[in-house]
């Protein structure tokens, strides 16, 4: 499993219960087939910007949206090698197997400019929600692949 997958993941977990340790954290990865270490969890949570906060029943992790948001497209961006698109849809290329990844973060955007993706191994297939949002959808994707580099 790759590193995106595991975030995704991480973040997906938080949302979904209260986690008040590393440990629970490690447990429900365990469940979803992630191996990992305490070390590479911690610095996982720094790099989601995941904070601990007091909320009713007690101390629980909590994602940093924009902070998150910000550290996932990075990592996407390095796993996008090209982008095109026609006047009605978008095809990324990613590194083999990155697909998947790719296009459960452009899901999980939650984009009113996005209908949906589709993947396969390398490509992901973007449908904006219109022919007239094909060229902004297309424009944030470039971003995120200029940002792997800043």
């Amino acid at each position: 499993m790759n590193k995106t997958n595991r975030l995704l993941a991480i973040k997906e977990i938080i949302q979904a219960k209260p986690i008040a340790s590393q440990d629970e954290l490690v447990i429900e990865l365990h469940k979803r087939n992630f191996d990992v270490t305490q070390a590479t969890l911690s610095r996982d949570l720094r790099e989601l910007g995941v904070v601990r906060i007091h909320a009713e029943g007690g101390v629980r992790y909590a994602l940093s949206v924009e902070s998150e948001e910000r550290k996932l497209k990075s990592l996407v961006g390095f796993e996008i090698m090209n982008v095109d698109c026609n006047e009605a849809m978008i095809v990324i290329r990613t590194l083999p197997g990155r697909a998947p990844g790719v296009a459960s973060f452009i899901d999980s955007l939650h984009s009113p400019e996005i209908l949906g993706t589709v993947a396969g191994d390398d490509t992901v297939l973007v449908l904006p929600s219109s022919t007239k949002k094909t060229q902004t959808v297309m424009t944030s994707i470039k971003k995120w692949m200029v940002a792997r580099n800043a």
